[in-house]
């Protein structure tokens, strides 16, 4: 078995080694969700599990390989929001993890050339978001 399907069978509590615990007393639904999955087996988040953990900026050097996977497949995947909704979650990852990992803005940039432009929705839902992401990255 290689160790990338060993890594996707653990979850990201176990390949960071950090048991966050359960969630503080009183934890809004986000906190707990974002305690949930990150003891879910990598192999079983879903874009929606994705998209909120990305967006919380959670676990993003391990997760962003598997989104990116799935944007690959289908630029404007969605979860519980809208079409792209996962994609703007990873347009929003801090601009210093794409400065590191320049093979992820690669197969980002391939995903971006990708977009059907003329898609219903584009300008309102990911126009401006791209336009930030690559503004973001230039400063």
């Amino acid at each position: 078995m290689s160790r990338r399907r060993d890594r996707s069978a653990q979850s990201l509590e176990q390949i960071e080694n950090a048991d966050w615990g359960e969630p503080p007393a009183g934890a809004t639904r986000l906190i707990e969700t974002v305690h949930r999955l990150r003891r879910k087996p990598i192999a079983l988040l879903t874009s929606e599990d994705l998209r909120l953990l990305l967006g919380q900026n959670v676990g993003v050097p391990i997760l962003l390989p598997r989104a990116l996977a799935m944007l690959e497949q289908d630029p404007l995947r969605e979860g519980d929001l809208y079409p792209g909704d996962l994609l703007a979650a990873a347009l929003r990852v801090p601009p210093s993890h794409w400065h590191t990992r320049p093979d992820h803005l690669e197969r980002l940039e391939r995903v971006l050339a990708a977009i059907d432009t003329t898609a219903e929705d584009f300008d309102f839902l990911l126009r401006k978001p791209i336009a930030k992401f690559r503004e973001q990255l230039r400063s």
